[in-house]
């Protein structure tokens, strides 16, 4: 390698300088802050775990993004996290063991070894919210609501936000004519929304069966919250269990309808994480980007793998893609040049200032560089006798 790119990153892999790497560090202090206002206790997993504990559960989806090493020590072989949520899911299950309702909250750098997408960062700075050890669709509420509330607080003023949910796909699937491959086959029709293609099939298979056509159906049932009234009356007679899900999604949209800086979508046909997903799925977006900032669902009993199955319910978003969102001048504090000098009294002033939170630089012997080139909006100054801040 030569000098000239010796000092090159790896594709995907940035670096944040100054002030920006400041501002980050300020909304990361500010986002966990909310999370324990609500109750969510802060743990910082490893960096690196064993393969089979990174890729248990969720993690199974995470293989071909982690990357692997061998631990000189044991000689197995290791993994660097891709994901938080497998960590976390096992802190909860093997280290906590509690029984009541759990919530627990995270943030970190996560590396992945391909991008989801061309042009996606390889090193988010992961955050996320955890509720552990309860079934029922009001933890799902919460955790969308906090998601929301995560958004706004970084200055997304507005949001949208998909629903859909898992279990009716897998419902639907369970109780068809198809078999795994003609399965297989209709979830990747359904993610590309690929209603003729889906039809041929249907077609040279000879399909007929109520379930297989309901399958059809939720790739039509993606719209406002009206979807959910179409989507009742269509499987109403079908399944007492897509009908529960239904009400589920229709709980969920009540209790943020109100809403004003929120659009609400429905999307019965959306399967993200479908391999551990098991319930409600969520991503918010924001207007102008294609891509979502947000991620949550249902993912329940994945605790089972470490010893001990809880429902559990949570959201994640790279905190590097939020920084966009801030606003400059609210974060970056004044910075206070003082002169060179042995006058106790200028250090005692040094030393009140930077314990109240103040940033004083001190000029160093024989420095040439002045307050303004380095960056200092405000100067140490020296008036009849006392030290003041110009």
């Amino acid at each position: 390698m030569t000098i000239i790119n010796r000092w090159l990153l790896p594709e995907g892999v940035e670096e944040i300088l100054p002030p920006k790497a400041m501002q980050l560090e300020h909304l990361c202090r500010t986002i966990i802050d909310l999370l324990s206002s609500w109750g969510y206790e802060f743990v910082i997993p490893p960096m690196i775990e064993y393969l089979e504990s990174l890729l248990t559960g969720t993690g199974e989806d995470l293989d071909l993004k982690t990357f692997k090493l061998t631990d000189q020590l044991s000689g197995r072989l290791m993994g660097l996290r891709a994901d938080m949520t497998p960590q976390v899911a096992r802190i909860d299950a093997h280290l906590l063991k509690r029984d009541t309702p759990t919530r627990l909250c995270y943030l970190g750098s996560v590396l992945h070894a391909r991008p989801s997408r061309s042009g996606e960062t390889r090193s988010p700075l992961q955050l996320g919210a955890e509720l552990y050890g309860h079934a029922g669709v009001a933890s799902d509420i919460e955790i969308v609501k906090l998601m929301l509330t995560t958004l706004k607080h970084v200055g997304v003023n507005q949001a949208y936000i998909d629903l859909g949910h898992i279990g009716i796909f897998r419902t639907l699937s369970a109780e068809s004519s198809l078999d795994a491959g003609q399965q297989a086959a209709v979830f990747e029709a359904l993610q590309r929304k690929a209603k003729d293609e889906l039809k041929s099939l249907y077609k040279d298979w000879n399909v007929t069966d109520d379930a297989s056509n309901a399958l059809l159906d939720l790739i039509d049932l993606n719209g406002d919250v009206s979807v959910l009234a179409e989507a009742e009356k269509l499987f109403k007679k079908l399944s007492p269990e897509v009908s529960n899900y239904i009400g589920e999604v229709k709980a969920l949209t009540d209790s943020i309808k109100d809403q004003s800086d929120v659009a609400i979508n429905i999307d019965l046909a959306e399967l993200r994480g479908y391999h551990y997903h098991t319930g409600m799925v969520y991503t918010a977006f924001v207007p102008g980007k294609g891509e979502g900032i947000a991620f949550g669902g249902r993912y329940d009993d994945i605790g089972r793998a470490f010893g001990r199955a809880r429902p559990a319910t949570g959201f994640s978003t790279d905190v590097k893609s939020l920084l966009k969102f801030q606003k400059t001048e609210e974060v970056v504090a004044k910075r206070i040049f003082a002169p060179a000098s042995d006058d106790a009294s200028l250090q005692k002033k040094i030393d009140e200032l930077r314990s109240s939170g103040k940033i004083v630089v001190q000029e160093l012997q024989g420095q040439q560089a002045t307050a303004s080139e380095m960056n200092c909006e405000q100067q140490l100054t020296q008036e009849k006798g006392k030290w003041v801040i110009k």
